[in-house]
């Protein structure tokens, strides 16, 4: 029985320069939700969120955008990607619909620790989804992502590089 031989021999990298090392990175794609706002009265009260997206994906017509959403969007974009995609689509935070039955001792669905805990969920959700190659090219995620409303009437369809 032969016995394998490991190669031991180096990789020749070029030398890395300091535009290399502190410029900005070759691809990149950031996505935070932030700033929660409720507004509304009474059982037309809701939370939206603040999207700010930075890229420099060719994918991508703008390379920074900021919108809001909220909840009930985030599940529209949901649905959209598993109905239209071949991605697997992870899952959104919880409803809580315990949290919105009436003569609870705190704010419910719109108690601050529970939007904190809401917003970081929504966030992970929207970074695997938008780091997905596949997911990059569905329409709908661009929409999500970058146009001031959503159009829920819109065509599915495939995003074309620029």
């Amino acid at each position: 029985m032969a016995e394998a031989i490991a190669d031991t021999r180096r990789l020749y990298t070029k030398p890395q320069n300091l535009s290399d090392a502190y410029g900005p990175p070759s691809n990149f794609l950031e996505i935070d939700v932030s700033n929660p706002e409720t507004v509304g009265v009474g059982r037309n009260r809701f939370t939206t969120y603040e999207i700010r997206l930075k890229t420099n994906l060719p994918i991508f017509k703008l390379k920074e955008s900021r919108v809001r959403r909220r909840y009930s969007d985030f599940e529209w974009l949901r649905g959209e990607l598993e109905r239209e995609s071949k991605v697997v689509v992870p899952p959104l935070p919880g409803k809580a619909l315990i949290r919105q039955l009436p003569f609870r001792g705190d704010d419910g669905i719109f108690d601050d620790s529970f939007i904190e805990e809401r917003r970081q969920g929504l966030e992970q959700f929207l970074n695997k989804v938008a780091g997905h190659p596949l997911a990059q090219n569905e329409r709908c995620l661009h929409m999500f992502l970058q146009d001031e409303s959503v159009d829920k009437n819109y065509t599915p369809s495939k995003v074309r590089q620029a």
